[in-house]
C-alpha cells in the first residue's frame, strides 16, 4: 500500500504541475495583455518564462532541500528530453524549411550555454562565476528575443484595432483565482515530485539522478510536449521548434543560478552528469542543428535519429547507472 501511495502521489505531483502551469500561463498572459504590454513582448518573454516555471520550481525546491542531483538532473534532463524526445517527435511528423537567420542566434546561445556548464563543471561544481556567465547568456537571450519579435511584428499588427475581451469584475476575479491556483498547483506538485521522486529512486535502488533525468525531467517537459502536439495538429512546425529552443535556453541559464542561491553554495556536478548527460545533450544539439546550417531545413531523418539516440541514452542510463 505504501509503495502504491508513493507512485500515486508522484503522479499527482505531475498532474498538479501540468494543470497548474496551464492555469498560470493563461492568467499571466491575460494580465499582461490587458495591462497594455505589447503582444510581441508577451510572446517573447512571459510565455517562455511561464512554461519553464515547473522546471525552475522543481529544481529550486530540490536544491533548497539539499537534493542537488535532483536539481541539476531535472534542469539538464529537461533540455535533453526537449531535444531528443519532443523535438524528435516534432521533426519526425513535421520536417521544415527554415530561415537560418531566425534560428541562428538562439542556436548559438543554446550551444554556448551547454558548453559553459560543461566547461565550468569540469571543476566539479557550478560556482558563482559560472552562474554569472549563465545569467549573462540568459540576458542576451531575452534581449535577442524581444529585438527579433519587435523587428518581425507587422505594421498591420501594430496599428490594427484589436477586439479586446470586456474586462469585468467577474473575469478579473476568475483570472486572479486561476493565477493563485496555478502557482499553488505548481509549488505543491513540485514538492510532491521532488519528495516522492527521491523516494522512488531509493525504493528502486537507483541514484536520484536517474529518476531526475527521466521521469521528473520528462514530466516537467510535458507543457512543451503538449505545445508540440498542438503545433503538429495545426501544421505550425516553426512554433514547436521556436518554443523548444527558447525553453531549452531558459532551462539551462535560468534554473541553475537560483538553485545555487537556494543551496547556499556552489552546486556539485556528478561524474554521471559531467561525462554522460552533458556530452549526450551537446551531441544531440549538434546533431540536430549543425546539418541545418548546410541544408537550411530540419529533416524527418533528423527527428528519427534524435528519438533513437534519446532512447539509447535512456536504456544506457538505466542499465549502467
Amino acid at each position: 500500500m505504501e509503495v502504491f501511495l508513493m507512485y500515486f502521489l508522484f503522479a499527482v505531483g505531475l498532474l498538479l504541475i501540468i494543470k497548474g502551469g496551464d492555469w498560470f500561463v493563461d492568467a499571466a498572459v491575460w494580465f499582461a495583455e490587458i495591462s497594455g504590454i505589447p503582444h510581441f513582448i508577451v510572446g517573447a518573454t512571459i510565455v517562455g518564462f511561464a512554461t519553464s516555471l515547473p522546471e525552475v520550481i522543481v529544481s529550486v525546491i530540490a536544491a533548497a532541500q539539499g537534493d542537488v542531483e535532483m536539481a541539476t538532473g531535472n534542469a539538464i534532463g529537461s533540455v535533453t528530453a526537449n531535444t531528443g524526445l519532443i523535438l524528435g517527435i516534432s521533426l519526425l511528423f513535421m520536417p521544415i524549411v527554415v530561415k537560418l537567420k531566425d534560428y541562428l542566434p538562439k542556436i548559438i546561445l543554446l550551444l554556448a550555454s551547454i558548453a559553459a556548464i560543461w566547461l565550468f563543471g569540469i571543476s566539479g561544481e557550478i560556482s558563482i562565476i559560472a552562474s554569472v556567465v549563465l545569467l549573462i547568456i540568459f540576458a542576451v537571450f531575452v534581449y535577442e528575443n524581444v529585438r527579433s519579435a519587435k523587428k518581425n511584428i507587422s505594421v498591420q499588427d501594430d496599428t490594427a484595432a484589436v477586439e479586446k475581451e470586456e474586462v469585468t469584475k467577474a473575469i478579473v476575479l476568475k483570472k486572479i483565482v486561476l493565477f493563485v491556483l496555478g502557482c499553488a498547483g505548481i509549488i505543491a506538485g513540485s514538492e510532491l515530485l521532488v519528495n516522492y521522486g527521491s523516494a522512488i529512486a531509493s525504493s528502486l535502488g537507483v541514484p536520484t539522478r536517474i529518476i531526475s533525468i527521466s521521469a521528473v525531467a520528462i514530466g516537467t517537459s510535458l507543457p512543451e510536449l503538449v505545445t508540440t502536439i498542438s503545433a503538429i495538429r495545426k501544421k505550425q512546425a516553426s512554433l514547436s521548434i521556436g518554443n523548444i529552443l527558447g525553453s531549452n535556453i531558459i532551462d539551462i541559464t535560468f534554473i541553475l543560478p537560483p538553485c545555487m542561491l537556494a543551496y547556499g553554495k556552489s552546486l556539485p556536478v556528478s561524474a554521471g552528469t559531467l561525462y554522460t548527460d552533458l556530452p549526450v545533450l551537446m551531441g544531440l544539439s549538434l546533431f540536430c542543428f549543425v546539418p541545418t546550417f548546410f541544408t537550411k531545413k530540419f529533416s524527418r531523418w533528423q527527428g528519427a535519429a534524435l528519438l533513437i539516440v534519446y532512447a539509447a541514452y535512456m536504456v544506457y542510463t538505466f542499465m549502467f547507472h
